[in-house]
């Protein structure tokens, strides 16, 4: 219920500033809002390389539930995913969640529009656009800039659906759509990142890839991002 809540709470602040917006719209808004959308695949990328690498809590049963080999409707199966995710808050049960996905890439897109961007909503992108709209009350910010951080939050909210769609074939026509324009990537883009994790992590459009990929080689060589952190122990 608190899911539904913070997402009707940050349509209907979305809807109030785009309708403020539409009275004075300007050319300017098109680049901001091509940045804005930039800027948002950047954060799922910098997110998703956060969640593969962070080492899972360990000693509560996480490993077995990953490497389970039974069925994953037996009732064995569900007593151990209980009692493992009874531990974690909700942060651990994404950052475990990003782990499960890559041996079993389609389970993310078996999932619900709500249960793929809820926890992005509730934690991340509604305080922000709160807080981002107190400053846009405060100040006399240019709507161009305006038009660009509403975009960053439409982008950063829809960032883990997005990556659903990656992994199915069922996707809306204006999924389709907008991956033909290339403002969405498209699932053979995203194989690159499957086929070794260790490049290409935005989930949107694979704009900011590039700039990602050299963050995360430099890392590497420092010892940040170690092979140990991608499987739960």
């Amino acid at each position: 219920m608190i899911i539904r809540i913070a997402l009707l709470a940050l349509a209907c602040i979305l809807a109030a500033d785009i309708g403020w917006m539409a009275m004075s719209a300007s050319l300017w808004m098109l680049p901001a809002i091509l940045a804005g959308w930039y800027a948002a695949d950047m954060a799922s990328g910098v997110v998703h390389m956060y969640m593969d690498y962070k080492p899972s809590r360990a000693g509560i049963g996480l490993d077995k539930i990953f490497f389970y080999e039974g069925s994953r409707e037996s009732a064995e199966y569900l007593a151990l995913r209980d009692a493992a995710f009874s531990q974690l808050n909700p942060i651990e049960r994404l950052i475990y969640d990003f782990k499960n996905h890559h041996p079993r890439p389609d389970a993310l897109g078996r999932r619900s529009m709500v249960t793929q961007i809820g926890s992005s909503v509730l934690f991340a992108t509604l305080p922000f656009t709160i807080l981002a709209n107190i400053v846009f009350l405060l100040f006399p910010l240019p709507l161009w800039l305006i038009a660009g951080v509403l975009t960053f939050v439409v982008g950063a909210s829809f960032a883990q659906y997005f990556h659903g769609t990656l992994h199915r074939k069922d996707n809306p026509f204006i999924v389709r759509a907008m991956q033909q324009t290339k403002l969405l990537m498209n699932a053979e883009d995203h194989q690159r990142h499957h086929a070794t994790l260790q490049c290409d992590f935005s989930t949107i459009n694979g704009w900011s890839n590039p700039a990602l990929n050299r963050v995360f080689n430099a890392m590497r060589r420092r010892g940040y991002l170690r092979d140990e952190g991608l499987i739960p122990n």
